[in-house]
């Protein structure tokens, strides 16, 4: 019998979308060398190019677990935006905050908990880039701001690490009120002698930067990260003149007295461990 004529294939067929080899998502392309990386190996490097050491973002938790000796306590999890102006641009602020929540599966930008680091108890509370820009709203001032009277209650050490645009324009005053609060909260633990370690990762710009950023008794930064209040386009409009090359990158802001280090990721935890000793003594 003729092929064209049978009524099932003499072989079993192969559905057409299974015959290519999946490889999506096994590679990334390194934003500064262009080189092509096994996304394992580059997650095994701490999610650093292994050609050229650019650090790629990562998020909120993953920042945790590389800080963290195991397992931590988180504080403040159902705490949510009210929309307090009732805010609405291209769609409403509640349903950017609802597809917010339901896509990065928290309910603000940032994660506040506690837990060791090298065997001493530390605060850390960590910004999330995905939650719309990591920005600033009544939520997180909140939130910091408790992390800050637990570590008064327990004189513990407070990190914060940041990744964020600013503050949230949805919010209006009420987000850059929050500037003035952490700042406050900020001197009440300088004024306890609890060291506050600040971690500025890329980007680090806006009104994040104008406060509690910038005003750790150590302000340290990932290599090549992005940090500053406006952005380097907007000033290069605004003053009408070309920028130095690097301006605004960690490099640039540690060359001019704005940080104190500069640390890989990879040697973060041990650093942060280490300016912890100086300040409070080594750990009984």
């Amino acid at each position: 019998m003729a092929w064209f004529t049978r009524k099932t294939p003499g072989v079993s067929s192969v559905p057409e979308g299974d015959r290519a080899v999946r490889t999506e998502g096994l590679w990334e392309k390194c934003d500064s060398c262009a080189q092509i990386i096994f996304r394992k190996n580059l997650e095994e490097n701490n999610n650093c190019c292994t050609k050229c050491g650019h650090h790629f973002r990562i998020d909120s938790r993953e920042r945790l677990q590389l800080l963290f000796d195991g397992e931590w306590t988180e504080f403040d999890c159902g705490l949510a935006s009210s929309d307090p102006l009732g805010f609405v641009d291209s769609k409403s602020y509640k349903k950017r905050l609802a597809d917010m929540q339901a896509a990065v599966e928290m309910p603000d930008a940032l994660i506040s908990a506690e837990g060791l680091l090298h065997g001493r108890r530390v605060v850390i509370c960590a910004l999330e880039l995905r939650f719309i820009g990591g920005s600033m709203g009544a939520v997180m001032g909140e939130k910091i701001t408790r992390a800050i009277e637990r570590c008064l209650r327990d004189r513990t050490p407070l990190i914060i690490i940041s990744a964020t645009g600013g503050a949230r324009m949805q919010e209006g005053a009420v987000s850059l009120m929050q500037m003035a609060k952490i700042s406050a909260a900020l001197m009440r633990l300088d004024d306890a002698k609890i060291p506050y370690v600040s971690v500025l990762t890329d980007p680090t710009t806006g009104g994040v930067t104008a406060s509690f950023a910038m005003l750790g008794d150590v302000n340290i930064a990932e290599p090549g990260a992005l940090i500053g209040f406006a952005g380097p386009r907007v000033i290069e409009q605004t003053i009408r003149q070309k920028l130095p090359d690097g301006f605004q990158r960690s490099e640039f802001l540690l060359q001019h007295g704005f940080l104190d280090a500069i640390v890989k990721r990879s040697e973060m935890k041990t650093w942060i461990a280490k300016a912890l000793d100086f300040f409070c003594g080594p750990v009984a």
